[in-house]
């Protein structure tokens, strides 16, 4: 093992090494190679056929960008220990480690009350045990538990290694070039303050750059209407076939999924009770297809034409406005879809989906983005800037979906 040290050659970044030791073995983990089973943008290669990377190569993109801001904030004399490196490092690496299918989707569906967050958190504590606490400060950082708290800033904050990273790779690999975010140059100029991450005032336009594709890359990839609605869909086949399961209705899945659809799982269930965690770690983007293949054909014709739109692409209509969708439209879209398809209002219920998305892409109060000037005064990014958009940017924005079924005309 001692001269082993890896390679990874990666479309992005070029090539990144990976020592040998803790960092190198949390990179073979099973745990983290699981994240090659779950595509980083879930859903999104429905609009981008282009998008299917991984979180796993996610993860070691971030891990690179750490290991840069390392590099460059030591070599500005922030003093920074070996250990410190390498906790930060490892605390990046698995950041995304508590992930499952389709990110967000099992959080409203299957395992309620739970965030890939916390179970993140949980899988760090497993895989320390497993290594006789290499992992304590690694953990430490990742809970904003450590003194130095830029550490934590860098795995997660305004411009943490981790938003860096899916914004560069998720535009590289979408095609949507206006996204690319010039994460070398803002490495280059970030810097420590008072304990708090900066960006010196040469950056400013790296940073508008940044805050604008980041925009971008919410409404043109994440947030696109076709995405939104092919969510929307699964989370409607995945409540169904939970509504299913509880009726004792006999339905093909994983063990793993069979665990999720045929118990209730909330909170307290999942901390409490360690079958959870097992089967939790055993689902992965390829339990959810395989399961959606074989209810295309399921006698319930909710279940099944909404596994067959998944499959064969066909997403529910959507239109988008500012104002709320009016109960009158829901009432009158559920009775032709009932009509439609010859079932009860309730059963057309699944094939509709109202939801509202809020977002604004610079919340100071959330984690102010500080700019430093060569005579050490500190101002916020809005303020520093010259640009109209920051605080145009900060302003939220509300839109409100319509999703539904496609009805022949």
């Amino acid at each position: 093992m001692s001269h082993e040290r890896k390679i990874i050659n990666d479309p992005v970044f070029g090539f990144i090494n990976i020592p040998k030791g803790l960092l190198y073995d949390i990179v073979r983990h099973p745990l983290l190679q699981r994240l090659n089973r779950i595509k980083q943008v879930g859903l999104s290669s429905v609009v981008y056929p282009g998008a299917q990377h991984t979180r796993f190569q996610h993860s070691l993109g971030a891990f690179y960008l750490m290991t840069e801001a390392i590099q460059n904030l030591t070599a500005k004399g922030n003093f920074i220990f070996d250990s410190e490196a390498e906790a930060v490092e490892a605390a990046i690496l698995m950041h995304d480690i508590g992930h499952g299918p389709f990110s967000h989707v099992l959080e409203d569906t299957i395992v309620k009350g739970v965030s890939h967050e916390d179970i993140s958190l949980l899988l760090m504590e497993r895989i320390n045990k497993e290594m006789n606490g290499q992992l304590t400060l690694a953990i430490q950082i990742f809970k904003d538990e450590y003194p130095k708290r830029f550490l934590h800033q860098l795995v997660s904050g305004q411009l943490d290694m981790d938003r860096l990273d899916y914004l560069r790779r998720d535009s590289f690999y979408t095609g949507v070039t206006e996204g690319n975010i010039g994460s070398a140059r803002i490495i280059k100029m970030l810097n420590v303050k008072d304990d708090h991450l900066v960006i010196e005032s040469k950056g400013i336009y790296s940073i508008e750059n940044f805050l604008t594709s980041r925009r971008l890359m919410y409404w043109q990839v994440y947030l696109h209407k076709t995405s939104v609605a092919y969510e929307k869909m699964l989370i409607s086949t995945l409540l169904r076939a939970k509504e299913l399961a509880n009726r004792g209705v006999e339905l093909f899945a994983s063990p793993a999924l069979h665990f999720f659809l045929y118990n209730d799982i909330n909170r307290d269930v999942f901390y409490n009770n360690p079958d959870c965690l097992e089967n939790y770690i055993e689902l992965d983007d390829n339990d959810i297809w395989t399961s959606l293949k074989v209810w295309c054909s399921h006698p319930d014709v909710v279940l099944s034409t909404l596994s067959r739109g998944m499959v064969n692409r066909k997403i529910f209509k959507v239109e988008i406005s500012t104002e709320p969708i009016s109960e009158e439209r829901k009432k009158e879209l559920t009775l032709r879809i009932s009509q439609q398809l010859n079932i009860s209002t309730s059963e057309a219920s699944y094939f509709i989906s109202t939801p509202s998305i809020e977002k604004n892409m610079y919340n100071p109060a959330d984690d102010s983005i500080d700019i430093l000037y060569n005579d050490g005064s500190i101002k916020n990014v809005a303020e520093a800037s010259d640009m109209l958009n920051i605080s145009l940017l900060s302003k939220k924005v509300k839109k409100y979906y319509l999703c539904y079924l496609r009805l022949p005309k």
